[in-house]
């Protein structure tokens, strides 16, 4: 099932998400591959649960994608549930992020290259594990949603008055995607 992507100024993607337990999701392997499944039909690396309307600490990733320049992301697919970072090292790097949430808006954003995470997957067993390159960035993007940050906070003043307008447009729903989207700003009627 795909899920409608919500879009920038939405309150939730403002909200620190809440963590989850087993006994509250049973069904949590299938609100997983609904996830992947609404990811991949807007063509996304990563997706966070407060994207598509659920506060909760969930995200997925497929960095499958960037194989070619790191081919130990070949296949690398996974589920974080609870995440939490446990550090970050290294001399940050820029790269040019998007967000499906904030479609058509691309910014450099830097970041470090080495995180090392604590996380349940979708089978509820606990991992501790440090990724690196591309794998770490877009984990770190998709973990900064579920603390109820997106990529343009860390742009400089300037960037973000420079694309204030844009911002402002996609929250009313003024922009094309070929995903299915919510807009918080859609004017009712007419």
């Amino acid at each position: 099932m795909k899920y409608p992507i919500i879009a920038y100024g939405d309150p939730v993607l403002r909200k620190k998400a809440t963590a989850i337990e087993p006994d509250e999701y049973p069904h949590i392997k299938e609100l997983v591959e609904n996830m992947f499944e609404t990811m991949y039909a807007a063509r996304g690396v990563g997706l966070a649960a407060p994207q598509v309307g659920m506060s909760m600490r969930l995200f997925v990733v497929d960095a499958t994608p960037f194989d070619d320049d790191e081919p130990e992301l070949k296949d690398f697919k996974k589920a974080f549930i609870n995440a939490t970072i446990l550090e970050e090292t290294g001399e940050e790097w820029g790269f040019n992020e998007g967000c499906l949430s904030i479609p058509d808006i691309r910014e450099d954003v830097y970041r470090k290259p080495v995180v090392r995470m604590s996380y349940y997957d979708a089978d509820w067993k606990h991992h501790e594990e440090t990724f690196k390159g591309m794998a770490a960035r877009v984990i770190q993007h998709e973990y900064d949603h579920i603390e109820g940050k997106l990529f343009t906070d860390k742009l400089s003043p300037l960037r973000k008055r420079l694309i204030e307008k844009k911002l402002n447009d996609i929250s009313k729903g003024m922009v094309d995607v070929d995903y299915k989207m919510k807009f918080p700003n859609i004017k009712k009627g007419r």
